[in-house]
């Protein structure tokens, strides 16, 4: 294996499951070594999302055997590489990771394809590329398949969460009107000051006809549903005919029940979207252009707000942090001695 220093520890401090229970053991494990075509990355910080959250419940799409590290992203620096011309060159640099089926970030050390890593531009500070590719990117594959099909107008919701936030300024760079849909009054208030010009509450009781309404008048034929549940139902009854709802969050942890005659009399389409699915070679131009242009638009409107940042021998207190409250900033996963729990 390459790496920056021969010094390199044997071993390192990591949260693992035993089974898919939800339940985090904090333990110690050798340092993994790279293969062909991996590096290995020295985690400075991780984040908890709700996947995570879900994955450590066996709940999530994709599981890596027990015992198993969760955690999606993270950000560090790359410390070692398996071979290869990509992971030489990465050796030294400050890169945001994507973790898929292999070994999760919430350890010291993790091993990723060097295909999965992107360099962070020095303006963006190694916490906040931490949150790089679950949210921004998410917000601009999405914003991105909006603007590829040629739509003017999406629905979203969960829009006052932070990958809400981030696809309304999105839309608002890249000329996609979006319509917002939250719980709360409050919410509303929230979006209105980042200027977003539609934004429905479902607590008001003309919620679906003032929906069905306004993608009437702006022709919204595409909504992104980051809830399932009867929400689901409700944004597809709204679409006009043809209509298309993209589900890609399940935060409701609810199933979906739709009208048949959305689909069968109204010609409208339901499917999914997965992150995942968009690290293959064919689309990986398409992330690394993502990555970019989102750290070169990372003014305070594409920051995730920090709540919380805990040291790995409390992941499972963390983990429980993050469950009580997951729409207030994010948690954050910090080994070594700079981690300070709010």
């Amino acid at each position: 294996m390459g790496s920056e220093t021969s010094t390199l520890p044997a071993r390192m401090r990591a949260a693992q499951l035993y089974e898919y229970d939800g339940n985090l053991h904090v333990v110690e494990l050798p340092v993994p070594t790279p293969a062909d075509g991996e590096v290995l990355v020295r985690i400075a910080a991780a984040p908890i999302n709700p996947s995570d959250a879900m994955f450590t419940r066996g709940l999530y799409g994709t599981r890596r055997p027990l015992p198993a590290i969760p955690g999606f992203e993270g950000a560090g620096t790359v410390v070692g590489h398996g071979g290869g011309a990509a992971g030489r060159a990465l050796m030294g640099h400050r890169v945001a990771v994507a973790a898929s089926a292999g070994s999760g970030t919430w350890a010291e050390y993790v091993t990723v394809a060097a295909s999965s890593c992107f360099p962070l531009l020095p303006s963006l500070s190694t916490e906040q590329g931490a949150m790089l590719v679950v949210n921004p990117l998410t917000a601009w594959a999405l914003v991105d398949l909006a603007r590829a099909d040629g739509h003017k107008a999406v629905v979203q919701t969960a829009a006052a969460g932070q990958l809400g936030r981030m696809i309304v300024r999105l839309g608002q760079r890249l000329s996609v009107e979006t319509l917002n849909v939250v719980r709360r009054p409050a919410q509303v208030q929230l979006l209105r000051g980042l200027g977003a010009r539609h934004v429905l509450s479902t607590h008001e009781p003309d919620f679906d006809a003032r929906l069905a309404a306004l993608c009437r008048e702006l022709s919204a034929t595409l909504a992104f549903d980051a809830v399932a549940g009867d929400m689901s139902a409700r944004v597809l009854r709204a679409l006009p005919r043809g209509g298309r709802l993209v589900i890609y969050g399940a935060l409701s942890e609810a199933p979906c029940t739709i009208n048949p005659g959305d689909l069968l009399f109204g010609r409208k389409r339901l499917e999914g979207f997965w992150l995942s699915d968009l690290f293959q070679a064919s689309r990986l131009p398409t992330l690394l252009k993502g990555a970019v242009r989102v750290q070169q638009w990372h003014d305070p409107d594409f920051i995730s707000t920090v709540r919380a940042r805990f040291p790995l021998e409390r992941a499972p207190e963390a983990l429980r942090a993050y469950a009580q409250d997951m729409t207030d900033g994010k948690v954050l996963l910090v080994p070594g001695d700079a981690a300070v729990a709010a």
